[in-house]
């Protein structure tokens, strides 16, 4: 399960980047940035778990993939929250790099989950989501796929259960 999770997130990354952003043209803002980093990170510990040999090392690279999905979750929402939600005055602001040029990272995070016009904006949708709405059904899936395979996992020193 862990491999498959891994290889679905590397295939939600190519849609995203040579499809979406490359032939559709559409560029990241700077939450999606965050969900892409996020999907990054889920994929790598799902992959050192399918690696992994023990058990123990499931359970680690599990539980860090379930921490990082969860964040990826939370920001998923907080975009389509924005997205149902715009802002009074939508304005692109600055990309995520500039950002982090030009401030410290104290007030970088508060800036990305605040929103800005381009976080708003619904530029694609497939079967009435946006992007971000099908970001955290993704995030979420992936959660309670690593939590299923957790729960079953034996107690004592054993295999990975089917």
């Amino acid at each position: 399960m862990f491999g498959a999770i891994a290889v679905v997130c590397a295939a939600m990354l190519a849609f995203g980047i040579l499809y979406l952003q490359n032939v559709v043209g559409l560029e990241p803002c700077p939450m999606c940035i965050v969900q892409r980093y996020a999907l990054i990170v889920v994929g790598v510990f799902c992959a050192l778990a399918a690696l992994s040999a023990k058990p123990g090392a499931w359970r680690l690279w599990g539980l860090l993939a379930v921490g990082t999905a969860a964040f990826g979750a939370f920001t998923a929402a907080r975009q389509s929250w924005l997205q149902w939600n715009p802002p009074e005055f939508a304005t692109c602001g600055r990309d995520l790099y500039g950002m982090i040029e030009s401030f410290p990272l104290q007030r970088v995070i508060p800036m990305i989950f605040k929103g800005s016009g381009d976080c708003s904006a619904v530029d694609w949708t497939l079967l009435g989501g946006t992007i971000a709405n099908w970001s955290f059904v993704s995030f979420a899936g992936f959660i309670a796929a690593i939590l299923a395979v957790l729960l079953k996992l034996p107690r004592e020193a054993g295999r990975l259960p089917a």
